[in-house]
């Protein structure tokens, strides 16, 4: 498409045409000058209609400070620092002069994300994105939309289909170590070097395929595949550019930017190509195979088998042949890119400590056999508590952001002063208002969660932890395990319990079998990356890798 085809409105049209002699690209700069104007309106009509906020000052009329945030390595803390000084609701100034509420108080987040997908729902630069990138999906939808395809998906991801997903699950963790095992004993020494991250973005994309549509990428056997291959190509990459990060930055007044082409968005166009052939293709053989009966009852509630159900006419649910292939990529991105990243953090913090690493060992160890689902879920308390306080202190994903799309009103924990100095009990919302929910920040949250919020300690999910345990402020967090990291209400991701059920199994078979040492270190040091959502590397390393010193565990 191009950038300049977007259609001039009538009666921007009629002006145009009582002026002589103006060019294709004078119309154009006419055209965003009265577009600009248009905002600048409907943004002088907003704030009469809601509360100016304290908030930090602007250190760049073009980017406000969305760059400051997009650049930093923990954009929870800087959000907190504003939060301590600002409020739990402040407002922060974004691009060309627009502005930004941060909602940071746990009384007005539980009535946000009661009203998601309704009254907030995604920004325009987000449903472009999430269109061009992966179609109109679950992740793109809003509203009934959202409804009516969340309620297509819901039975793959059933506590009984859980259970028969756990051999998958336990079958791409032994994968791994077989081959860890044979790379240590061509080494010929007690242990070896191992990139881990690579290793846990193979364990996820097999377990997807074969999970969720019975295809084996064999990204864990060395195989290629398009999809693999440009996953991996993502990931190898360091910081976003500035490039990439203006054109973000600038795309939310002006979505059409989205448009230019850079490395990452030819990127993710060839991953979204890749993704839409492999499923076509899925889509094709499960169909034949359904048609034919070479598939029995357990296929036919799969994840795809649920979407080819859904797509039949006389479905209650009736997905289009778009929603379908949507609901495909996404689901392969989603599980590619959110459970990697959490297994690379988990073996990462294990490292740095190794006490909790022997505890666990143990156990898993003294437990046995590999767990079953429900032996998971309720009878290894130390396993839960290292999941979770890496859900806890590195959400994968560390935002979101909402646009309302109806007036609205906020209901506060504690009493805010505006920037008039009016002291409120509930914040005044106008349509069109943008909001940021600071995930990481909520999580890591000194006010909410304690003094050692920033620190890894899994004892405080423990029974028994006592005042060392959960603080009463953050059992007040509306979310799984008084955490926003899956978020919560109608937009909750469908994928949770699948995320946790996988996550415990790899880290369970791993930890079983090996020791993990930072390679340089406990006091290595590492700062983020990007793949398609930020990951940690090594500080000095290329792209995004994680090299740990690995050792079999001989008891």
């Amino acid at each position: 498409m191009d950038i300049f085809s977007t259609k001039v409105p009538e009666s921007v049209q009629m002006i145009l045409s009582r002026i002589p002699h103006l060019s294709p690209f004078n119309a154009v700069v006419a055209c965003t000058a009265v577009f600009a104007l248009l905002k600048l309106i409907r943004v002088s009509r907003k704030r009469l209609r809601t509360h100016r906020l304290n908030g930090p000052s602007s250190p760049s009329f073009v980017y406000g400070a969305g760059k400051v945030v997009m650049e930093a390595d923990d954009p929870g803390n800087v959000y907190e620092v504003w939060a301590k000084e600002y409020g739990a609701v402040f407002e922060m100034p974004s691009t060309l002069g627009s502005r930004r509420i941060v909602v940071y108080d746990l009384k007005a987040l539980t009535h946000f994300h009661s009203k998601d997908s309704w009254t907030y729902v995604r920004t325009p630069l987000a449903k472009k994105s999430i269109e061009r990138g992966f179609g109109r999906g679950l992740f793109w939808a809003e509203g009934e939309s959202h409804k009516r395809q969340r309620k297509s998906l819901t039975p793959a991801f059933s506590i009984a289909a859980l259970r028969n997903l756990m051999p998958v699950f336990y079958d791409s963790a032994y994968k791994a170590r077989g081959a860890w095992n044979a790379l240590i004993e061509s080494s010929g020494q007690d242990g070896t070097i191992i990139e881990v991250q690579n290793w846990m973005n193979h364990i996820s994309l097999d377990t997807m395929g074969l999970a969720g549509f019975s295809h084996n990428f064999g990204a864990l056997e060395g195989k290629e595949s398009p999809v693999g291959s440009i996953f991996d190509s993502l990931t190898s990459s360091s910081r976003s550019s500035t490039l990439n990060v203006g054109l973000t930055l600038l795309a939310q007044m002006f979505p059409v930017l989205l448009h230019i082409p850079t490395s990452r968005s030819k990127s993710i166009d060839k991953l979204n190509d890749a993704m839409e052939d492999i499923s076509n293709v899925l889509l094709a053989r499960t169909k034949k195979e359904l048609e034919i009966g070479g598939v029995g009852e357990h296929a036919e509630k799969s994840i795809i088998g649920l979407l080819i159900k859904g797509e039949s006419v006389e479905s209650e649910f009736h997905l289009s042949k778009e929603e379908v292939l949507a609901q495909m990529k996404v689901l392969i991105l989603a599980g590619y890119e959110t459970t990697s990243i959490s297994l690379t953090w988990a073996l990462i913090e294990l490292s740095r400590n190794p006490d909790i690493q022997t505890k666990l060992r143990n156990e898993l160890l003294d437990h046995g056999s590999d767990p079953t689902y429900d032996q998971l879920t309720n009878s290894l308390p130390c396993l839960d508590a290292v999941v979770h306080e890496v859900f806890r202190l590195h959400a994968p994903v560390r935002e979101i952001i909402r646009t309302a799309t109806e007036d609205d009103v906020l209901p506060l924990s504690e009493p805010i002063r505006t920037k008039s100095g009016e002291l409120i009990e509930s914040l005044p919302i106008a349509a069109g208002t943008t909001l940021v929910v600071p995930i990481s920040a909520v999580n890591c949250s000194n006010a909410i969660w304690g003094e050692d919020s920033k620190t890894f300690n899994p004892n405080r999910w423990l029974e028994g932890a006592g005042e060392n345990g959960i603080p009463s402020k953050a059992r007040e967090v509306q979310g799984h395990r008084h955490l926003l990291t899956f978020t919560d209400g109608p937009r909750t991701c469908l994928g949770k319990n699948f995320a946790v059920a996988e996550f415990k199994a790899v880290l369970s078979v791993l930890v079983k079998n090996f020791v993990f040492e930072m390679r340089d270190g406990p006091e290595t040091k590492l700062e983020m990356s990007r793949g398609i959502l930020p990951r940690p590397r090594v500080a000095g390393e290329e792209g995004c890798k994680i090299p740990l010193r690995v050792k079999p565990y001989m008891g």
